[in-house]
């Protein structure tokens, strides 16, 4: 259920967060260490789980995001909040309620787990400065995720496609069909809009690929799989450029002569250009083209 763990620092503090289900949960845990430290750290989360008010908010959470919720269940504790009896666990919450917004994990990373919006609302019992700060720091978090220049997400994949091309380059005219589609114009009445752009940068259809390549078909890949990175990026320049002339009523005949043109002249461009050389690390997480750096 885990996919990956990442750990921010707020106010000198090591926060873990864990994405489950494709949503990232916070560790409370490591936010009430930061209140009590160690050994109380438990008994932090349990005091504020046990609020009336705190219940209540994770009760409208659950039923606002979890069609299982055991709604009947939540009542019951609800009752009995604030009662000097009363006692509350994560994991009697989680158990009894079929709650999703706290997770208990055991093992490095254990502790109590909340998604981020509950998180938010529990760095309010700890401090309303170490919540402003979690906020902001998680915010930080995500811009460094969603930065298109980013380690994982760019230079991995840089220097895969790179790695790749090195083969594809060897081998390139006889994996790619040769066709007449460039200069024939009856193709185009029942062409889809993926193929006018196949055609007019790799000169050949998807299907025409597919039955010269069979055994990469069979493995998986596509026409765009074998792409370089210079490529790509005029492949994705031609979507943009295709999508306004569609707009404007262009027919497909036109549309393709230009999409043919931009794609030849800009490949030629990036062809010349070694985009690999503009890549520079500003931290252990982010990685920048040096070139539009000060635009980021």
């Amino acid at each position: 259920m885990n996919k990956k763990n990442t750990t921010i620092q707020v106010q000198n503090l090591p926060i873990t967060i864990s994405q489950i289900e494709n949503e990232d949960y916070i560790s409370l845990t490591d936010m009430a260490k930061g209140k009590e430290g160690d050994g109380r750290a438990a008994d932090v989360i349990k005091n504020w789980i046990r609020n009336r008010s705190t219940l209540e908010f994770l009760g409208v959470w659950e039923q606002m995001n979890n069609p299982n919720f055991k709604v009947v269940e939540f009542d019951h504790f609800k009752t009995q909040a604030g009662l000097p009896s009363f006692v509350l666990s994560p994991g009697n919450w989680i158990e009894t309620t079929n709650a999703v917004g706290l997770v208990v994990k055991r093992g490095k990373y254990g502790g109590t787990y909340a998604h981020k919006d509950i998180a938010f609302e529990f760095g309010s019992a700890i401090s309303p400065v170490f919540k402003l700060y979690l906020i902001k720091e998680y915010q930080r978090l995500k811009e460094v995720e969603n930065n298109q220049y980013n380690l994982e997400w760019n230079v991995k994949r840089v220097l895969s496609k790179v790695n790749y091309t090195i083969q594809t380059d060897a081998v390139k005219d006889y994996i790619l069909p040769q066709s007449n589609y460039t200069k024939e114009t009856e193709w185009l009445a029942y062409a889809e809009e993926a193929d006018i752009l196949n055609v007019a940068l790799f000169k050949c259809t998807a299907k025409q690929w597919r039955e010269a390549n069979p055994q990469l078909t069979l493995e998986g890949n596509n026409l765009r799989d074998i792409a370089s990175i210079n490529e790509l990026a005029v492949l994705s320049n031609l979507e943009s450029a295709n999508a306004d002339m569609i707009r404007e009523g262009i027919g497909k005949q036109e549309r393709f002569n230009k999409l043919y043109k931009i794609a030849q002249y800009q490949k030629e461009i990036l062809d010349k250009q070694d985009f690999l050389k503009s890549i520079k690390k500003t931290s252990d997480d982010v990685y920048l083209d040096s070139n539009n750096s000060s635009e980021l």
